[in-house]
């Protein structure tokens, strides 16, 4: 049995679907936490404050590409807020968790600078495994009318 959902007028497979909301919550993350231990370690903070900083703003910017074309829709803030939590909340959390301890169990990364390899490589490794770690997360929720699902029912076509 192939599982689809009907998102407006043409069923997609739910496994699409959850590629798509996987990798868009993936973007926001990669924005944050890229630019979360970049200024953290331009700025010679300790392991604990990058990792802090890097998952604030990985919510950040994940919580803020969902917004985009919710507020787009004419959706106000309020309700925006409240979908875009609920969309991304748990897919976030989960790709934080396994992003940051990738990077901590790799010896080595935490103290690498950003001209290392070693700082790029783990944490493009670290998100790879995080996306796949998302995946599950994001295709059960939509299966259920939640997550990302909730999120497109408002979207523009």
């Amino acid at each position: 049995m192939h599982d689809q959902v009907d998102h407006g007028a043409v069923p997609q497979s739910l496994n699409r679907l959850a590629a798509q909301a996987t990798t868009h919550c993936l973007t926001g993350c990669a924005i944050g936490e890229i630019a979360g231990l970049v200024v953290a370690t331009q700025l010679g903070w300790s392991n604990a404050a990058s990792i802090v900083l890097a998952t604030v703003l990985a919510f950040f910017f994940g919580y803020s590409l969902t917004l985009q074309p919710l507020l787009a829709s004419g959706l106000a803030l309020g309700s925006a807020l409240a979908i875009a939590f609920a969309a991304d909340s748990l897919s976030i959390t989960v790709m934080e968790i396994v992003d940051n301890l990738t990077v901590i169990a790799v010896p080595g990364a935490m103290d690498a600078g950003i001209t290392d390899a070693l700082f790029w490589v783990t944490l493009v490794v670290g998100l790879v495994i995080a996306w796949f770690a998302a995946f599950p997360v994001n295709r059960w929720l939509i299966a259920r009318g939640q997550g990302h699902a909730r999120a497109m029912a408002h979207h523009q076509h």
